[in-house]
């Protein structure tokens, strides 16, 4: 009885792992689309949507993968190896999503979007004359 849920949930975990790849293929893909669509008036700010289309997909892509490895590795047998594995499967991948939440944010998750501090600029132009 155990093998066969170990095996139904290696065939789920497998599905979830092509599921994390297909959002990120998707992403990629959407953000083509809106390159192309808005090829003859590209701005800045369509670069910035393009460039959050894909780090949003890559985002959720890899969390999907992270809950599949976490999948895949409960049903095999829990040894050192495969657990230190894991550990450094999920610490790369989240590594990876933090950082490209900052990108694509300008902040730390942790941090609230009203108390960030802006940058000063002086009140009065200096001249050099």
């Amino acid at each position: 009885m155990i093998e066969y849920l170990a095996h139904y949930i290696d065939i789920i975990a497998k599905t979830i792992e092509f599921l994390g790849v297909l959002i990120m293929v998707a992403g990629l893909l959407f953000a083509v689309y809106l390159a192309i669509k808005s090829i003859h008036n590209f701005t800045h700010q369509t670069y910035l949507e393009i460039r959050q289309a894909v780090g949003k997909s890559i985002l959720l892509g890899l969390e999907v993968l992270i809950a599949a490895d976490i999948m895949a590795t409960v049903v095999t047998t829990p040894t050192l190896r495969s657990v230190m594995v894991l550990g450094f499967i999920v610490l790369i991948r989240t590594f990876l999503s933090l950082s490209l939440q900052v990108e694509l944010e300008g902040r730390f998750p942790w941090q609230n979007k009203n108390n960030l501090t802006k940058q000063e600029t002086p009140a009065t132009p200096i001249n050099d004359s």
